[in-house]
């Protein structure tokens, strides 16, 4: 079973973002600036970054744009290409394919059947 293991917030204005959610709920902003992105984090990381608490989740924050309108949630896979193909045979549709992260990883977005923008991630 495939794991929701990211979010992401679009942002217009990216000081007024940050500041709302570190003074609203406390969380933590890393602003990324080659990559033009900020790593969020809301719980407690283990030394590699990922959650320590069952059912944390982290995510990140960018300039809305394209498709990434609106929040999405992200969905870890252990293969991407094949998890692309399964979406495109149920009805899916590809909105930003195949991307290296850094040496991080691989992350993709697709439409589901409803229109809803939706993350795919496989770790390097």
């Amino acid at each position: 079973m495939d794991k929701v293991v990211h979010f992401e917030v679009p942002f217009d204005d990216g000081e007024r973002a940050t500041t709302f959610y570190r003074e609203a709920f406390g969380w933590n902003l890393d602003s990324m600036p080659q990559y033009r992105y900020t790593m969020v984090t809301t719980t407690e990381t283990d030394g590699q970054g990922r959650p320590s608490e069952p059912g944390g989740i982290n995510g990140g924050m960018l300039h809305r744009q394209g498709p990434i309108t609106a929040p999405v949630i992200t969905i870890g896979v252990a293969d991407l290409d094949e998890a692309l193909a399964r979406v495109e045979q149920l009805g899916g549709k590809v909105a930003i394919g195949r991307q290296p992260v850094g040496g991080a990883g691989f992350s993709a977005y697709f439409h589901d059947t409803e229109g809803n923008l939706i993350g795919l991630w496989q770790s390097a």
